[in-house]
């Protein structure tokens, strides 16, 4: 049960907010008593602390099913992007600005574990990028991963962006796109142009 709740959550967090959503909201969409949902989480501070935790473990658990694919590093990038599209889909808000406007003790600690995981996955991305000729030898790894995590991070800042429909999406795949043409080898550029064929043509 708690996982349904978790995953129920989660998915009203993403459609209606973090301060929208309430406890009976909750209660009323899984045919529940909110003593059952306090069976499981002390409140909503509690609730929204796990639900991102959970949310964040199956995003990353995603993540290295497409790395281990054996697919090029921009098309991995592509593939990654996909799984934070399906994510945001019923959103037209960002988020992340949410939850630190909102819940700022649960942003401090999951932004935390987000650059760790980002950092990880970013810098083998690159390493696999160069040893497949897509990214110059010539980059600063760890620089590029920080430029990169700033950058995405910045499309959840309400005041440097207006948001509507997919408007998250789209910034995501503009940044990737930037973020890919400042590293990428000749060969990389014809790769990404390829990616983003195939993405224009499935919209």
């Amino acid at each position: 049960m708690k996982d349904i709740i978790l995953k129920k959550t989660g998915e009203a967090f993403l459609k209606f907010g973090f301060k929208s959503v309430t406890m009976d909201d909750i209660a009323n969409e899984l045919a529940i008593s909110k003593k059952t949902i306090y069976k499981f989480f002390s409140n909503k501070q509690d609730l929204v602390d796990q639900t991102v935790s959970a949310m964040h473990e199956d995003c990353f658990h995603a993540i290295d099913g497409v790395c281990s694919l054996g697919i090029n590093a921009i098309h991995e990038n592509f593939e990654v992007k996909k799984i934070f599209k399906d994510l945001l889909k019923n959103t037209d808000t960002s988020p992340m600005y949410q939850l630190q406007k909102y819940y700022p003790k649960t942003y401090e600690k999951i932004m935390n574990k987000e650059f760790l995981m980002f950092r990880d996955c970013i810098l083998r991305n690159i390493e696999k990028g160069i040893k497949e000729g897509l990214y110059r030898e010539d980059i600063d790894a760890n620089l590029v991963t920080r430029f990169y995590f700033a950058l995405v991070m910045a499309v959840h800042d309400n005041t440097i962006f207006t948001y509507n429909k997919n408007t998250i999406n789209q910034l995501e795949i503009d940044i990737l796109e930037y973020h890919t043409r400042a590293i990428a080898t000749d060969k990389g550029i014809t790769e990404l142009e390829n990616q983003l064929k195939k993405l224009n043509s499935n919209k």
